[in-house]
């Protein structure tokens, strides 16, 4: 594996991170979301896709009580597993298998950068496993992602999430069936692209109605 694996850094910081070269590698919607999140220090955070474990290492930063990363692909965790051992993480737990199927105590801040692509979307199947797998809905779907953190989000907690923007109604939608409320709202654009590519959203459990729309964040290739 070691020699399948390059050493980057987290996009705007001077964290080091391992990431392999034929799985699913950090991208500007990783950084987006890592600079997007807030954490406190008091908090523990869930990250539920964690991969390489990118988003735990921005959510470090802020010096949280714990960090919890879950993946289902045994290589991820591995992975994620040796770049927490590389910053001598220790307040971390690394956590192989099915979100659904997990059984954790309520926690403070949910991040996620999930599968974009519903399954039967052949047109952008991967054919290497491990990528369609972070790319497509063949685990987990936008619904059961919700159902999930709707369950393992404490009251009043934070969930982080960034996604396309062409589906920002099915998210909204989904999101205050389960009590989660989008509180700030952040659309993303490539820099010669009219539309907007992406969003990224903090929803809070049980909150009142109110968003902010903030500035629109401009991706430079």
């Amino acid at each position: 594996m070691e020699e399948d694996l390059t050493l980057d850094y987290l996009p705007n910081t001077e964290i080091h991170i391992y990431q392999h070269k034929h799985m699913f590698r950090m991208n500007t919607d990783t950084a987006s979301l890592g600079h997007f999140m807030h954490v406190q220090e008091d908090e523990v955070v869930l990250d539920i896709g964690t991969n390489n474990g990118a988003l735990l290492l921005y959510a470090n930063q802020y010096h949280p009580k714990f960090l919890i990363g879950v993946d289902i692909q045994p290589e991820a965790c591995e992975l994620a597993r040796k770049n927490m051992g590389y910053h001598h993480i220790q307040n971390v737990k690394i956590i192989e298998g099915d979100i659904k199927q997990i059984n954790l105590e309520k926690v403070d801040v949910i991040v996620c950068n999930p599968p974009y692509f519903k399954a039967f979307d052949l047109q952008r199947v991967n054919k290497k496993e491990t990528i369609r797998i972070a790319r497509h809905e063949v685990y987990l779907t936008l619904e059961e992602l919700i159902f999930c953190v709707h369950n393992l989000l404490k009251e009043g907690g934070r969930f982080y999430l960034v996604h396309r923007s062409d589906r920002i109604m099915d998210i909204m939608h989904i999101l205050r069936e389960h009590q989660l409320e989008i509180k700030r709202l952040q659309f993303t654009y490539d820099e010669y692209k009219e539309e907007a590519r992406g969003v990224l959203i903090e929803a809070v459990k049980g909150a009142n109605s109110g968003c902010k729309v903030l500035q629109s964040k401009i991706i430079k290739r």
